[in-house]
């Protein structure tokens, strides 16, 4: 056992103080990652605030985590000391069933996956994210980080980034299809960076003009705000896929009116209350709603390497771990652009 500095939120709605945590000692096919940056997601907030559901306290949240490896097992043959690697939403899973075996570990269906933190290991101890100065992780649950990407904008990218990398791939967002990102935050701007990338057409719909001249240098050919009901009249039936990446509830009956025939609506944000639809709006153009998670260790793989071909990081606000609480209330108030990053060399 190793104990490490970290922050961690010692109860449910309590501001985050500096503690220490104790990792495990690293086991065969273990690596012992120094975490350089640790990227705050909204989702930490929900966690850390218990808006989900009851958490484990005390709990160091992060799971947007970039660092390199200064220790190995004796069985790793993946990494070697020095390796520059990152940790995203899960450490393990049962590896067995078929998803986990189809490299879908996210949608693991035996254990069910074990998020990086606010969950328990498989040795029945609570797992603790990357706001921490180490973490001890199985290889296979550890991806590279090219050497085109800087640590910290591609810390954002193990959440943010394969978040929309995920369901942009499995609609097969490219040229000739016309896909709507809805919010320019975290995930949003990530999105219009890959979607733009992939070569589809992307629209950003916003709740106000306030972040268009910033979505189009992302690579948004276009930027409407969903508070001007002329929006949904101009764009009824313009999309083939519409990404929503909000944390509020949204009409989605509207939304899906946006649709073109047999177009599909996903939704990656994930909002405390639940949301409401008229069902017509699917029925009469054979639309489809549908959610997607993270992305598997094979395609957080890929994107990474997708993301360091086409220089695609974050846009972040680095910070010291001083700043995390002032940075969570930041968040709420969508005063970010639009990444936070902890430089956890001030834990």
């Amino acid at each position: 056992m190793t104990t490490v500095a970290a922050y961690a939120a010692p109860a449910a709605k309590a501001p985050l103080e500096r503690t220490t945590i104790e990792r495990r000692a690293v086991g065969e096919f273990d690596v012992l990652i120094d975490i350089k940056f640790a990227g705050i997601c909204h989702s930490d907030i929900h966690q850390a605030r218990e808006g989900w559901g009851t958490a484990i306290f005390p709990m160091v949240p992060g799971h947007e985590i970039a660092g390199v490896i200064s220790e190995v097992g004796p069985g790793v043959t993946k990494y070697q000391v020095g390796d520059r690697v990152g940790v995203g939403c899960f450490v393990d899973s049962c590896r067995t069933c078929e998803n986990c075996e189809a490299g879908l570990e996210q949608y693991c269906t035996g254990t069910g996956q074990v998020p990086t933190y606010n969950g328990i290991g498989k040795d029945g101890e609570p797992t603790h994210g990357g706001y921490s100065q180490q973490i001890v992780v199985d290889e296979n649950y550890t991806v590279r980080i090219p050497d085109g990407l800087s640590l910290d904008v591609a810390a954002p990218l193990l959440c943010a980034g394969i978040t929309l990398y995920s369901p942009l791939k499995h609609w097969a967002a490219g040229p000739g299809k016309k896909v709507a990102i809805v919010g320019l935050g975290g995930l949003g701007h990530m999105g219009v960076k890959i979607a733009h990338a992939l070569g589809a057409e992307v629209t950003v719909l916003s709740q106000s003009l306030r972040k268009k001249d910033d979505g189009l240098k992302l690579g948004a050919a276009h930027y409407y705000a969903t508070s001007d009901p002329k929006t949904f009249e101009e764009l009824a039936g313009t999309f083939d896929l519409i990404i929503s990446t909000v944390s509020a509830p949204l009409d989605f009956s509207a939304y899906a009116s946006l649709l073109k025939t047999d177009g599909t609506l996903v939704n990656v944000g994930a909002p405390e209350e639940p949301v409401s639809l008229n069902l017509f709006s699917l029925i009469m153009g054979r639309r489809s709603l549908a959610g997607s998670s993270i992305g598997g260790i094979r395609e957080t793989q890929e994107m990474l390497d997708f993301c360091a071909e086409h220089g695609l990081g974050s846009e972040i606000e680095l910070i010291s771990a001083s700043e995390i609480n002032e940075a969570y209330e930041r968040v709420l108030n969508s005063d970010v652009r639009y990444r936070f990053v902890i430089d956890t060399a001030t834990i």
